[in-house]
């Protein structure tokens, strides 16, 4: 159990760095800011909140493909496609892309935490 600590405390160190590093920047972490054209894209741009859980869903997203196997990866390209399609379904509604986000990075972690801890980067 000490070995999943120090592996949680990592990845939980790696996602905060990604969050201070873009902190400053008019980025989000899938998409240039500068270049959002799409209603959601401009409500995440506009809204810290929603920014920080684009940093962190996109550091989880990359940390997670890194660590799955090619079976497991194309899924999770699969499932983060569907993330976008219905990110683009919720237009500006703050509400409805909070929630997404919530999820999504809920899924993302607990990828970490149920398939990498327990059957490793394989």
């Amino acid at each position: 159990m000490t070995r999943v600590r120090e592996i949680s405390s990592v990845i939980g160190a790696l996602v905060g760095a990604g969050l201070w590093l873009a902190a400053d920047s008019a980025y989000a972490a899938s998409f240039d800011c500068a270049k959002a054209r799409t209603p959601d894209e401009k409500a995440v741009c506009a809204n810290r909140t929603l920014n920080d859980l684009d940093v962190t869903m996109g550091e989880l997203f990359s940390l997670d493909k890194r660590l799955l196997p090619m079976g497991g990866r194309d899924a999770l390209i699969g499932e983060q496609h569907a993330f976008l399609k219905s990110r683009k379904a919720c237009g500006a509604k703050v509400a409805c892309l909070t929630e997404l986000y919530q999820k999504r990075v809920a899924a993302l972690r607990s990828i970490i935490e149920t398939r990498v801890m327990t059957q490793g980067p394989f």
